[in-house]
């Protein structure tokens, strides 16, 4: 009786420490989520980086005509991939993890220039708080905006070859005006561990407000010296703090 009660114990034992091992496994999984003005083919060069290093990677492509609909194409993927993943947005993709990010396949979030907005908070009313640097939002009809293209390169992507920025602007994906007035709901960064890379160049959302918004929820910090497309001038940095996400987060 004696040596079948040690034996069970020492099966108990060998279980808790096997689940101990598995539930240490790195995160393999990686979700990319656009902003606005842009669409999923720029996350090509992250995607590729993470994909030569193990990662499987999908990238989600908005509508981008409502909040709710970003989300809801967002966790769609999320469902799709079923499987512990780190979910990452850039610019106005961070309010679409923001809100995603509650999914429970979600482990950590990342934030590339990303507005990391609080329970309550809209994206305008944060653009007012700090004044980004250019306002070069013009109207494209029905509701929705774009990014004059006269200054998209200097405004969105300067440090992006012309060429490159200059396609960018004329293939912008108009974004409703909507998401800049529709409150976050429920911000997962409050329950998960996030990652933040401040674009110290960025010009359409003030550096000192993603720095302001990366403290206040405790995020691991980084600084780029770039513009607000850090994810297609400098993809290796990007792919790297996705990355030392992947292996932080349980």
């Amino acid at each position: 009786m004696k040596r079948l009660l040690i034996a069970s114990v020492a099966a108990a034992a060998l279980a808790v420490g096997m689940s101990g091992v598995a539930s240490a496994e790195p995160i393999k999984n990686v979700v990319l989520v656009h902003g606005a003005f842009a669409d999923g083919s720029g996350w090509r060069a992250v995607a590729e980086i993470l994909e030569r290093d193990g990662y499987s990677v999908s990238v989600v492509q908005e509508p981008e005509t409502s909040l709710a609909d970003d989300v809801a194409a967002t966790k769609r993927v999320i469902e799709r991939v079923n499987a512990p993943l780190i979910l990452v947005g850039h610019s106005y993709g961070g309010a679409v993890i923001t809100e995603a990010g509650n999914e429970p396949q979600v482990r950590g979030l990342v934030y590339i220039a990303a507005f990391q907005p609080d329970n309550g908070e809209t994206l305008g009313g944060l653009l007012k708080q700090m004044p980004p640097a250019a306002n070069s939002a013009v109207p494209e009809g029905e509701g929705y905006v774009i990014v004059n293209p006269k200054t998209f390169h200097a405004d969105f992507a300067a440090d992006v070859p012309a060429k490159e920025a200059d396609f960018m602007a004329i293939s912008q994906v108009p974004v409703s005006i909507s998401v800049f007035g529709t409150p976050i709901a429920n911000a997962a960064w409050h329950n998960k561990p996030s990652w933040y890379a401040v674009a110290t160049e960025d010009r359409m959302i003030n550096p000192d407000l993603e720095r302001f918004m990366a403290k206040r929820a405790g995020s691991t910090t980084i600084e780029v010296k770039g513009s607000h497309s850090i994810y297609l001038s400098q993809p290796k940095i990007v792919a790297r703090l996705i990355e030392q996400a992947a292996k932080g987060a349980k």
